[in-house]
């Protein structure tokens, strides 16, 4: 009995936590999705949110989560594995997490000068003939920013798990004959596939609900449901319709885990 009352103790903090800063903030916004932009209660916001135009934009946060993620795991795979062949792995590991210690807005305004008119990604393309091109507000521009951004956090799980990786499996595969590409086919990738998992987590999850880069990056090309939470609530004071997109979207990432969660 005295075990579990110290481990209830030790336990009581977390709880609280979670209620002050989970639970509770997910309840709130239940709540204010039940009521429209006059305060009355209602279920019409949860009607709306399927007509065309939310579907639409549902699809297309979807879609370029999808893109972030997928650009993210194919320089993050490689990367993380080159990192475990290197010497001074702690030093390059510290070298990708310090662009995150970076506040996420001054990281995207310094993209706003290099994808500018007269930016040094322009003054490159001038260089090798290709002349200026319009970078900014363009897929492309979102696309780059939101994987550069988003890159150490698919690299890392990796790393760890390809550093969990018992070597001598590799070896034995190799030693019965398995080419390159069929040991990471049926050895390497297999049993860093929780780390890849992890990663994607990590990636697609906070991609669904991008605003700030896709305001200043990709200017209206692209309208997510996180530009349209922002827009509800900052400039139509619809509070309700924005709380309702919140949830879907709590919902959406709910799924993704349970889909991507260990099952061990």
């Amino acid at each position: 009995m005295q075990n579990r009352a110290i481990r209830n103790v030790y336990f009581a903090p977390y709880l609280l936590w979670i209620l002050l800063f989970v639970a509770a903030p997910i309840a709130l916004i239940v709540y204010y999705s039940l009521f429209d932009i006059e305060g009355h209660f209602t279920f019409q916001n949860y009607a709306s949110f399927f007509t065309p135009v939310y579907l639409r934009m549902t699809i297309s946060s979807f879609w370029y989560a999808f893109l972030i993620t997928l650009f993210s795991l194919l320089v993050a795979y490689p990367t993380a594995y080159l990192l475990t062949k290197t010497k001074h792995k702690q030093l390059w590991i510290l070298l990708i997490i310090l662009p995150t210690w970076i506040n996420l807005l001054l990281k995207t305004y310094a993209f706003l000068g290099i994808f500018g008119t007269y930016g040094p990604a322009n003054a490159v393309l001038e260089m090798v003939g290709i002349g200026q091109q319009q970078i900014l507000f363009t897929d492309f521009s979102f696309v780059f920013v939101s994987v550069y951004i988003f890159i150490p956090f698919m690299i890392l799980p990796i790393f760890n798990a390809l550093e969990e990786m018992n070597p001598s499996l590799t070896a034995a595969a190799r030693d019965l004959g398995a080419s390159s590409w069929m040991t990471f086919r049926r050895v390497v990738f297999p049993l860093t596939l929780d780390g890849v998992k992890a990663g994607c987590q990590a990636v697609f999850i906070p991609s669904l609900s991008l605003f700030m880069i896709t305001r200043l990056i990709a200017g209206n090309r692209v309208i997510s449901l996180g530009t349209a939470i922002e827009q509800h609530f900052l400039v139509t004071q619809d509070w309700g319709m924005g709380a309702t997109i919140a949830v879907f979207l709590i919902i959406a990432m709910a799924i993704i885990m349970i889909l991507t969660g260990n099952r061990k």
